[in-house]
């Protein structure tokens, strides 16, 4: 079984184990694969090291949010993943897959700033930029808030409207203002976050629209 089945397969079991919903989940973590494969691969021309540091990269990617306070307890979390990770690297990677995912969350980064990682400096900065990327993806917050309405009222019936303003507000505040507020480093995510903010700019005009129909 490879390395990349192994993340996907830790990740899946995690998130059943620790009810972490589809908005952090399976889903989430591969499209952030994606974004790190294509910032990294875009990044190597500059950073020929890179190459060297590519396991961290997609190890990190792919695991970041089995450790998020919205789910578990971070160092519960940690553990976990560590353990899983005992055979598959070395301590020093281990060691800086830690780092990396304790230190790019968007809340973190706003109250202490980028961490300082030596080398693996542009490798952090490669898994948190995929993860804002990722966090383009409007349905994706829409969905968190479903998740959460049904953790805290089981009985009761789903509040879309509730849903959706919640997830507006927060692309107002946070997502739209990512490069505003300086989150990018790379070339790749400084070229390629225009696009995805105008698509989700659209969806949430196609959500306004969608909840004003009458017939449904």
């Amino acid at each position: 079984m490879s390395l990349l089945t192994k993340l996907l397969h830790f990740v899946l079991i995690i998130s059943k184990k620790c009810n972490i919903d589809e908005s952090h989940g399976l889903s989430h973590s591969m499209n952030v694969l994606h974004f790190t494969h294509n910032i990294l691969e875009n990044e190597k021309k500059n950073y020929p090291y890179l190459e060297n540091q590519e396991k961290i990269i997609y190890v990190s990617a792919a695991l970041h949010d089995m450790c998020d306070k919205k789910y578990v307890n971070e160092k519960e979390g940690i553990c976990k993943i560590n353990e899983f990770l005992e055979d598959k690297l070395d301590k020093k990677e281990i060691d800086i897959v830690t780092k990396i995912i304790t230190t790019m969350s968007y809340s973190t980064v706003k109250k202490k700033g980028f961490p300082e990682l030596d080398e693996y400096q542009m490798a952090y900065h490669i898994v948190r930029e995929a993860d804002l990327l990722a966090a383009y993806d409007f349905d994706r917050c829409m969905l968190y808030n479903i998740h959460k309405q049904t953790e805290s009222n089981k009985d009761q019936d789903i509040k879309l409207l509730d849903a959706f303003n919640d997830a507006h507000e927060l692309f107002q505040k946070r997502v739209l203002r990512h490069h505003i507020d300086r989150l990018f480093v790379t070339d790749y995510s400084k070229q390629n976050y225009l696009p995805l903010q105008i698509d989700a700019i659209k969806r949430i005009q196609t959500w306004k629209r969608l909840m004003k129909k009458p017939l449904i």
